[in-house]
């Protein structure tokens, strides 16, 4: 016997116009034009050969062979949204996996995953710390965290904090023989470099202020270890303001200036779009998002140096 079921489309104007007893409202529903909904009806109605709806003093009426159809598929429709409505709790619960520089997983993200577990104790978060996150969200990854200009094709981005670069040193290196009171003094400290000295470069340049030994000085692969040699006194690192903080509150760590750069990259927090509503991954997402503007207000409201 040849399968005689109808186009879905077609099925769903059909179910939606019944259920309202309006193409009008049935159109708003499915986010189409009425006329879409007009042709979807008479392409129903042409394919199975009978008349579905009747006016009657401009009101819209079912046959008695479309109130009979419509009783009988609209139990098929409420068992389709009830099995998309299980298959989306499934996805609240269970591993995701999320991608990002060791650096941003050690300085803020670890730090803070207790709470998001306390949240969602069925959700099982792993960690994947990469050197280079971008294009880091594969087969196996859910979310990632970039550091860029949030340029990235194909994929929902969304930033994080505003980035700023901040010079940092330990407390000891404020009270050793070397004075460090105005940024010329930076002459006769060592730099610290995070990847490479274009920083320094940039934020002498900014201050307008020169005789800083920029090519000079180690420089690091991660952001975590520059500031792991700062705090133990090894010289004067240009910090990322958002992976710095927690050594900074700590006093750990001390700004010897106030001026600051502000950085052309930011972190973000990406996933696919056609994931981003799903259940997990939009639970960690709006967690992140959550959490940084929270700490944001905080930091806007003068509560945090």
């Amino acid at each position: 016997m040849a399968n005689r079921l109808p186009p879905l489309n077609a099925l769903r104007a059909f179910e939606a116009s019944a259920r309202q007893l309006s193409f009008t409202r049935a159109a708003e529903e499915l986010f189409v034009t009425q006329a879409a909904i007009s042709h979807q009806i008479k392409s129903l109605e042409d394919n199975l050969g009978i008349k579905l709806f009747m006016r009657k003093n401009r009101s819209l009426l079912l046959t008695e062979e479309g109130q009979s159809y419509y009783l009988d598929i609209k139990d098929v429709f409420n068992a389709l949204h009830d099995a998309t409505e299980k298959l989306l709790a499934r996805g609240e619960k269970g591993a995701i996996t999320v991608s990002l520089q060791p650096s941003f997983a050690i300085q803020w993200l670890v730090p803070r995953l207790n709470t998001f577990s306390l949240l969602h104790p069925d959700i099982d978060v792993r960690i994947k710390a990469v050197d280079q996150p971008e294009n880091s969200l594969t087969e196996d990854v859910d979310l990632a965290i970039y550091y860029g200009r949030g340029r990235w094709k194909g994929i929902h981005a969304e930033q994080l904090h505003t980035e700023y670069l901040i010079p940092v040193c330990s407390p000891l290196l404020l009270a050793g023989k070397k004075p460090l009171d105005k940024i010329e003094d930076l002459a006769n400290h060592t730099l610290l470099h995070d990847t490479s000295r274009r920083d320094w470069k940039r934020w002498f340049k900014h201050v307008d202020v020169r005789g800083g030994n920029v090519n000079h000085g180690p420089i690091f692969s991660h952001s975590a270890m520059v500031l792991q040699a700062a705090i133990h006194g090894q010289g004067v690192a240009l910090a990322h303001s958002v992976l710095a903080k927690p050594d900074i509150d700590s006093g750990r760590l001390v700004c010897p200036f106030k001026e600051v750069l502000i950085s052309k990259n930011s972190y973000y927090i990406v996933c696919r779009e056609q994931q981003l509503e799903l259940g997990k991954i939009a639970a960690f997402r709006e967690w992140v998002l959550q959490t940084v503007a929270d700490e944001q207000t905080i930091i806007d409201e003068g509560q945090v140096v």
